[in-house]
């Protein structure tokens, strides 16, 4: 790889330590994925866009295999309605494609939201920008630098 991610490279102007694990094949779950990476999957941390409203959209940050409370989010937003931003939103808002998001080095400032339990580990993996690649650092080093994200419960918590 000749080139960092761009990611990666956002991680560097902020001198923050990472690793950068590149899958040696292509990977097909969340589970196969932490696996590779020697990790579990609550480990592993998923960046979601949601579009709130044209042009307003909200990232949600989720450990592992948890699913978002909808009813949850809704509330702590403020919002009775907000879906999935489109694959076409993702790329254009955040500059990166589905499946390999990431909340730093994004194209524009994104309100950025996490389920505390990202924070539970003490080693994390998160999106680098590019597919087949992540990015492991310390889920102290993402709350410290990530300065405006707002920590809560956005986990769904059925079974």
């Amino acid at each position: 790889m000749s080139e960092l991610p761009a990611a990666a490279l956002a991680l560097e102007k902020m001198a923050v330590p990472y690793r950068l694990f590149t899958h040696s094949k292509p990977i097909n779950s969340l589970e196969e994925a932490a696996a590779d990476r020697g990790q579990t999957p609550n480990q592993v941390v998923r960046s979601i866009l949601f579009r709130i409203s044209e042009g307003n959209f909200v990232m949600v940050l989720m450990a592992g295999p948890a699913q978002i409370s909808w009813a949850k989010l809704r509330a702590y937003i403020g919002q009775s309605r907000l879906t999935m931003a489109s694959e076409s939103e993702v790329l254009e808002v955040t500059g990166y494609r589905v499946g390999a998001v990431s909340p730093f080095g994004l194209s524009q400032p994104i309100r950025m939201l996490a389920d505390e339990n990202v924070f539970t580990p003490e080693e994390i993996s998160v999106g680098s920008g590019q597919r087949g690649t992540a990015i492991i650092l310390k889920s102290s080093d993402l709350r410290s630098r990530l300065i405006n994200i707002e920590i809560d419960n956005f986990a769904d918590k059925r079974p």
